[in-house]
This record gives structure tokens, sequence and C-alpha cells, in this order.
């Protein structure tokens, strides 16, 4: 938002000149509106108010739901009113979904008799459905229409649709039969029956399915909406790819706070009281903090080895931060290739074929530095690593092989294990990965030491 805009705007607020605000907001692009609202978040129920209806409705529901519930608590009745009716069903649901009870009874009270029947049926819905996203506002024809008789409802009925791109033909008890492209019916005859235009080959959605799924749909199938059916496959709504980006952006950002070993965030970071993201940070750092501490404990079982070859300890970094490292990407690759659809459950021991060859790669790789770094160091006289320096480069070489190969076993199959055992993938993120290898990394260094460095220095 450029700074004559807020200028003006500021000026029109102090003037208290709301003929010429509405007029200069009038002729803002809703995105502009928006911004606005960031920049002055503190006049924002001003800015909605000053609206006309349907602007004050096109930019509330872009709106995040902090904003949204700041702007509900001031505005006035009538124009709360007229925004919640007139918000699309979906939208609208969403609100209620975030809105505490009292609130969202008090709103719905204020909807029409259908309208609040609408309200109720979608909020039926688990929250994380389908049916939680789909609107009623579509355009459905039976198929022993003419083109003519279908266009001519389109054109009556298209306004108050949430897309006309796609026209659904279902049967006298609503079972839905298939979906037709608007294009196919603007090319054909118009005396033609729109039933001879049907396949009855649709792509649908359950409205009991899981909104993850429905991500995975669109992005596969390529289209702006889909149908959701009941299990006898009547014809319920439709959700449209909006709603779908919006919750792929949801799933986005909450599957990247939990890679950062952090709960998600419900509100935005700027937003969320101090004390509230300390307790969602907390309960993670504690989780990890008390599992790095099995890694002292791994240590402390090998006291007596660090005392006899306290050289050991100086590539205890190197080995942990390896192993994590392998382990945190594995973890990354395998979580993003599920929300992708590329791996299944199913797909475990293909994952696990890969991982073993491509982990055996990268720790010879990390392993063959390893020992030429000691070897380097120790003939340049740079350090000195002691007479069985060779044993040490090699138990360093086979260590960085086998802590590099397990922490990415480990990174990959946890993903594949949460999602089984019907949790998050994305709890499984890289620091409880790496958290997880550095204590058995531990156990993997002195084991490999013992066997190469016995009777030696150890």
């Amino acid at each position: 938002m450029e700074e004559l805009v807020v200028e003006d705007i500021l000026g029109l607020l102090d003037q208290d000149n709301d003929k010429a605000l509405k007029k200069y907001l009038d002729q803002l692009n809703i995105s502009d509106v928006e911004e606005l609202i960031d920049e002055l978040p503190q006049h924002a129920a001003k800015f909605i108010e000053t609206l006309s209806v349907n602007r004050a409705v096109n930019v509330f529901r872009i709106l995040d739901f902090p904003t949204q519930e700041r702007i509900i608590k001031k505005l006035s009745g009538n124009k709360l009113n007229q925004i919640i009716k007139d918000l699309p069903p979906d939208d609208r649901t969403a609100l209620f979904t975030e809105l505490k009870g009292d609130v969202v009874k008090k709103m719905i009270s204020l909807l029409p008799p259908e309208e609040r029947k609408e309200s109720l049926s979608l909020l039926g819905y688990k929250e994380d459905s389908v049916g939680r996203l789909m609107t009623p506002d579509y355009i459905a024809v039976k198929p022993e229409w003419s083109i003519a008789r279908v266009l001519a409802h389109i054109r009556r009925y298209g306004k108050n649709s949430e897309t006309i791109d796609v026209i659904y033909v279902i049967d006298k008890d609503g079972v839905l039969i298939d979906d037709i492209r608007i294009r196919e019916v603007l090319l054909a005859d118009p005396d033609s029956i729109i039933g001879e235009l049907t396949d009855k080959r649709y792509i649908f959605l359950g409205a009991n399915d899981p909104q993850e799924e429905a991500i995975n749909i669109f992005r596969m199938n390529n289209r702006v909406a889909l149908p959701v059916i009941d299990e006898n496959k009547v014809l319920l709504g439709i959700v449209t790819v909006d709603d779908i980006l919006w919750i792929a952006h949801e799933e986005y950002t909450e599957d990247m706070q939990k890679f950062g070993g952090t709960e998600a965030l419900d509100e935005p970071y700027l937003d969320i009281p101090i004390l509230k993201l300390v307790k969602k940070r907390a309960s993670w750092l504690v989780v990890l903090f008390l599992g790095e501490m099995l890694t002292a404990t791994a240590m402390q079982h090998f006291e007596i080895e660090l005392e006899k070859a306290v050289v050991l300890s100086l590539f205890i970094p190197l080995i942990m931060s390896s192993g994590g490292n392998s382990g945190s990407q594995a973890s990354t690759l395998i979580i993003q290739a599920m929300a992708l659809g590329e791996v299944t459950i199913t797909s475990w021991w293909n994952v696990m074929k890969r991982e073993l060859f491509s982990g055996t790669l990268l720790g010879l790789i990390l392993g063959t530095i390893g020992f030429i770094r000691i070897a380097i160091w120790q003939n340049l006289h740079l350090y000195n690593y002691g007479e069985h320096w060779f044993l040490i480069a090699l138990t360093i070489f086979f260590t960085l092989i086998g802590i590099v190969l397990w922490g990415s076993l480990i990174g990959s199959m946890m993903p594949i294990i949460m999602k089984k055992l019907k949790l998050d993938p994305a709890t499984s993120s890289a620091p409880f990965v790496a958290t997880m290898v550095d204590v058995t990394g531990i156990v993997i260094y002195f084991s490999i030491a013992l066997l190469i460095l016995k009777g030696v220095l150890l």
C-alpha cells in the first residue's frame, strides 16, 4: 500500500468526511482495501462500515480471522447483519467455526430461516471435513432439459451460484448423474438434450472426506470446482478451488511451523499473545530437551572409553550433526512427498530401499571427507591424533556411514509410521528426528570405536 494512499485516507478520517471516504474506497481494488486494513487495523471497522454491502462482503471474506473478529465487535448491528447474510455459505461456515459458541448462536439467529438451516447443516460436519467447505450455491439441471432451457436457467440463477464454470446434472431424487463444463453447453445445439452430453464419468468428493484429501484430488485433476455427494450419491453442494487454495495455505503454514518443532499457531505471529506463544513453543522444547538428556545418559555409559581416548570426544559434534542433518533431510522430503500424494503408507518398502542405497552413498561421501580431514591434519602437523591416527580415522569413516544411513532410515520411516498411527506426519519434524538420531548416534559411534580401537586405545 502506497504511503500517498494511506495519507489520503488518514486525512479523510481526520475530516470525518464519510462521503468522500466511501468514494475513495470504492475506487480501490478489493485487495487494496484489504492491504489498507492491514496498514490501519484500528480503522478496519470504519472501512467496512463505509463500503457498500457487496464490496464490504468481498473485503471481509478475504481477511484473516483475528481481523474479522475485531471488526465484528465494532460493527453496527445492521451492517453486521447484512454482511453475515450475504457471505457465501462456505465462508460463513468457516467464520462460525472459529467464533465462540454464544457469538455463533447470535449470528445464526440473524439469518433468514433458509440460510439459518443451511448454516446449521454445514456446521453439522466434522471440523476438518469437506462438508465444512462446501457451498449449496450451484447450478443443477435435469437430464431431459434442452440446451436452450439449461441456458435460460443459468441466466436466471447463475448470479447466485458460486461458479457457473461447471453445470451439474441430477435426477428427480437429486442423485448426481454428471458434471458438465459450461464450454460444452455453450457449443452444443440449442435443441439437443443436456442428457446427451453426459457420460456419467465424474470426479467427486464425499461430505465426510478429510479436507487434506480434497486438496490432493483438486491438485491431480485440475478442476475449478468439484461436487460433494453423500453415501447415496445425492448432490449436497460443491467445493471451489479458492476454498481449497485457502485450506492448502493453512495446511502448509501449519506444517512449516511443525517442521520447526513448535505447535501450529492458530493466529498470526504478531497477534498471538506472548504467553500463548511461549506455551506452544515450550511443550516441544521440553520434549526435545528430555530427549537430548538421553544423549547425556548414553555418553555416561561410555564414560570409561572417553577417559581412555579423550580424542574421541572431539568428533562427537561432527557425528551427531551429520546424523541429525541426514535425518532432517529425509523427513522433510518424505513429508512433502506425502503431502503431494507421491508417497503413501503402502510405499514404505520402496522408500526404505531408496534410503538404504542413498543413505549408504551419502555416508560414504561424508565418511571419506572425515577420513581425509584427519589424515591431512595429522600429516601436516596441524593436530596430533597420536600414533593410532589411522584407526581413529577409520572409526570416523565407518561411524559416519552408519550414522548417516541410520538418520536417513529414521527420517524417512517416522512420517510413514506417524501416518499409520493416524497422527500428523509433520509432527515427525526435523528437530524431533535430529534428537532421536543424536541419542542413537552416540551408541553407534562408541560401538564402532570399541570394535576398531579395542586393545589399542580402549
